[in-house]
């Protein structure tokens, strides 16, 4: 029914609007939130708004409420901030989709390209295989024995025993079994290989295809969905024709559903696709009503969201299925087959691992002990211990000082050099005069003796070799050899005191000397343990430059091989691929330019993604990204 304006101009329900503020707000995109809003969240805020349509016309026109205009456009805002949710809830998940299977096609195209690999994978898939062959023979001879068993009467039936029962049944699977094994030999008559190539060969072209079809299904939505392009000349436009983003918003519900509805549609081509997503979109009757109604009709927005729930609750789950049904059934093997030979190997094996591992317990346990008191003894004497000098070292700490010998003990020799030369000197006074040395003569004595001069000495040590005899029964002739001993010592004890004071000189560099040994064993171990436990994480970092530089290629290539329209323009299928190679080097580069190089490369990702600017402008964008972008690239 078409309600008229005295209808629409009803009194405003307070609660309803505060209902409809309320679930427009859960749809809203704010700063703070950072995930974005699921099918779950979506149908929430729809439930919590309860958009119901207006009655049929035979009902009491007392009993119908038509919405104020101030909730039918608010119904008209929720319908569309939905919309537009579910739009990119949609595109995000076909891109989640479109870029796995890649991964499988490459799985595919290694097995391909070796007959090793070709090879494990029929031995990994042997068991399933034998499985499946199971039941196909179980089936056959149970037709078999179905269809012997009508031709016969019933009463022959029940004459026959149970065991004439079983004969039969078993003859049958074994005449089955041999049948089957014919035709299995004749097919595999060229190379035992031949059926898995065939097989791989069939998975990845589903595979692809499969790619194919999301990647127009993602352009179809990115090019034709929610198209409010708010440049001057559409908002112009939008603004002389107000109602028309109602138009646009409510064919993007159809476009959602026709998408979602013939995605895994694999017998249908690229272009038969397009073409029934655009039919089933323009002879949509409820559509067709929604836009030759009345704009202020209050059943258009409830109606809207009616499918907009038919979406989220029965296609995009459908889709999910599907999606994920054909992924398992076309894409790489589970883990479960590729792992269940190494499974087996280890699992048998296990016993006599457990054997060896008991026999030889106390010696494991020795092992672990000795290496866990010899890491402990390293870190404590080779590196804490180290570490604990050197700091003293640069405190000048006393306890730290390096010393090949101890000041005292030169100060003492000395001292006791120059007392043994003033007796000797007084004791002999002829060596300098005839008469005793006075005190000005001892210092002066003294005063040679620091300098290292023992001429009184010498000079009786002179005398007394020209009567040996005589000068070692008087004694002067020891005494003497004695006190240059005592030289000999203070001067070997100035020698080592200079060889200290060098020492001491280069205190901090024979701490970094001993410092040096632990710190570099440690700094080995730490990298092994990071390389063995970050791995991965470094080998992803190293192939990350060749990964960026392969989807360059990627996108390049996807620009150079595709068939422009007369526009100039790509096609669906070609720019649903460019927006996945661009997602993921719009990602992958992220991770490694600075912020403000990361916005400027963004400016080139919008342009480079920018359908209306033409395929060559496309292709120029690419090359200023190559050069401009070069040191990240690689």
């Amino acid at each position: 029914m078409q309600p008229n304006d005295d209808l629409l101009d009803t009194a405003p329900d307070d609660t309803r609007i505060g209902d409809l503020q309320a679930a427009i707000k859960q749809l809203s995109v704010t700063s703070t939130r950072k995930a974005p809003l699921t099918a779950e969240n979506i149908l929430s805020a729809l439930r919590h708004a309860a958009i119901q349509p207006v009655q049929s016309s035979t009902q009491d026109q007392d009993d119908i409420r038509i919405p104020h205009k101030v909730e039918h456009d608010l119904e008209w805002l929720l319908a569309s901030k939905a919309i537009a949710q579910t739009h990119g809830l949609i595109i995000n998940l076909l891109l989640e989709q479109t870029l796995p299977l890649g991964c499988n096609i490459w799985y595919w195209d290694k097995v391909l390209t070796s007959s090793s690999y070709l090879a494990l994978y029929s031995v990994q898939t042997s068991p399933a295989r034998i499985w499946q062959w199971g039941k196909t023979i179980y089936h056959e001879a149970r037709r078999k024995l179905r269809s012997v068993e009508t031709l016969q009467s019933p009463d022959h039936e029940e004459a026959v025993s149970m065991s004439r029962r079983w004969s039969r049944f078993y003859a049958i699977v074994k005449n089955s079994i041999r049948d089957r094994s014919s035709v299995e030999t004749q097919a595999r008559v060229l190379s035992p290989l031949i059926l898995y190539r065939a097989e791989v060969r069939f998975k990845q072209k589903t595979l692809r295809r499969l790619r194919e079809m999301s990647a127009c299904g993602l352009g179809v939505l990115v090019d034709e969905g929610m198209n409010l392009d708010l440049d001057d000349g559409n908002l112009r436009r939008i603004k002389s024709d107000k109602d028309e983003w109602k138009t646009i918003v409510s064919r993007s519900v159809s476009l959602m559903e026709t998408v979602l509805r013939n995605l895994t549609a694999l017998d249908l081509g690229i272009r038969d696709f397009e073409d029934t997503v655009f039919t089933s979109v323009e002879d949509d009757t409820e559509l067709s009503q929604v836009n030759a109604a009345d704009d202020e009709s209050p059943q258009s927005p409830a109606l809207i969201v009616y499918r907009l729930q038919l979406v989220l609750e029965v296609h995009l789950p459908n889709h999910i299925a599907n999606s994920k049904h054909m992924v398992k059934e076309y894409g790489r093997p589970s883990r479960i087959v590729r792992y269940w030979l190494l499974a087996i190997a280890l699992l048998l094996s296990s016993s006599t691992l457990l054997r060896i591992a008991v026999n030889r317990r106390a010696q494991l346990v020795t092992w672990i002990r000795d290496l866990g008191t010899t890491t402990m003894d390293f870190w404590y004497n080779w590196v804490l211990e180290p570490i604990r000098k050197l700091i003293g070292t640069i405190r000048h700490d006393k306890d730290s000082e390096i010393a090949i010998m101890s000041k005292e003990s030169l100060e003492g020799d000395r001292a006791s050099l120059e007392r043994m030369v003033i007796d000797f000197a007084k004791d002999n006074p002829s060596t300098t005069n005839s008469t005793p040395l006075n005190e000005a003569e001892l210092a002066d004595v003294r005063t040679k003796v620091r300098k290292g001069d023992l001429t009184p000495v010498l000079l009786a040590y002179e005398k007394d070799l020209r009567r040996p005899f005589v000068g070692t029964l008087r004694g002067d002739l020891i005494r003497a050899l004695l006190i240059q001993i005592q030289k000999t010592k203070v001067d070997v004890e100035i020698a080592v005191g200079g060889i200290d004071a060098l020492l001491k000189s280069q205190e901090l560099v024979f701490g970094f000397v001993g410092l040096t040994p632990g710190v570099l064993v440690c700094l080995g171990l730490f990298r092994w343990l990071g390389g063995v436990v970050g791995g991965r994480k470094g080998r992803r970092q190293q192939k990350s430059g060749g990964q960026r530089t392969r989807l360059l290629r990627n996108i390049d290539r996807i620009l150079s091989a595709s068939a422009p329209s007369s526009n100039g323009m790509l096609s669906y299928k070609d720019h649903g691929m460019l927006l996945c190679e661009v997602h993921v080097l719009r990602q992958s580069a992220g991770s490694v330019m600075p912020r403000e190089i990361y916005a400027e490369f963004l400016e080139e990702i919008n342009d480079l993604i920018e359908l209306r600017t033409g395929v060559e402008r496309q292709i120029r964008v690419v090359d200023r990204i190559r050069w401009a972008y070069a040191k990240w690239m690689i």
